[in-house]
């Protein structure tokens, strides 16, 4: 899930930065700071947006900076436990598929992909399922549903696990493989239905001679 946060934060302005904007030299500071990050409370920050800077600086004895407090808004994505997520196959393992997801990659294990014996050929880039035919390869996209969510508090990775193996999730073509046979099945037993609620009808109007 993307969202913009609002965060807090002093910033140290350098001595070679006076000549600058102040707006412009902390925003610079804050993206060399926290984008890239991982945070436990936030997620991923992927971007600083804007920020107010305090104009009135402190000077603390034998640091030639200034120090400001700042305001700042960030794009950040926080991947939820079973949100559904479009994402692009990015690599094929010997135990699975890497499928980027926003701003990281997210792990799609081979037991995650279907109800089916697969085959990872990672030297042509390939996931072969033996009794459907069916494929996945890197460019591929999917549609898939976030199992596992681990966030480490201060770090530029995080680990997060997805599966395949729900209905009409996959690859577009499988999705609408599902909707179709999804849409005969209920056609089929609306018509089952159908005859079921005419019989005791017919049984009335007969007696009814």
């Amino acid at each position: 899930m993307f969202s913009i946060s609002t965060l807090g934060d002093v910033v140290r302005i350098p001595p070679d930065l006076f000549g600058t904007s102040l707006k412009k030299a902390a925003i610079n500071i804050l993206k060399s700071k926290y984008e890239s990050m991982v945070n436990s409370n936030l997620g991923y920050i992927i971007m600083i947006l804007d920020a107010k800077v305090d104009p009135m600086g402190k000077v603390i004895a034998g640091n030639g900076g200034t120090f400001h407090r700042v305001t700042f808004d960030a794009l950040t994505f926080y991947p939820k436990l079973q949100e559904i997520v479009n994402g692009e196959i990015v690599d094929i393992t010997e135990f699975g598929a890497f499928v980027r997801i926003g701003p990281t990659d997210a792990l799609l294990h081979l037991s995650q992909v279907m109800d089916d014996y697969l085959k990872s050929d990672v030297a042509s880039g390939m996931i072969l399922a033996n009794q459907s035919g069916r494929t996945l390869k890197v460019g591929s996209t999917i549609r898939t549903r976030i199992t596992a969510v681990s966030l480490g508090k201060a770090a530029t990775m995080g680990k997060i696990g997805i599966t395949c193996r729900q209905p009409f999730l996959g690859a577009p073509d499988w999705i609408k493989e599902e909707l179709k046979n999804s849409n005969a099945s209920e056609e089929k037993e609306n018509v089952v239905e159908a005859k079921e609620k005419s019989k005791p009808k017919e049984k009335e109007s007969s007696q009814e001679k």
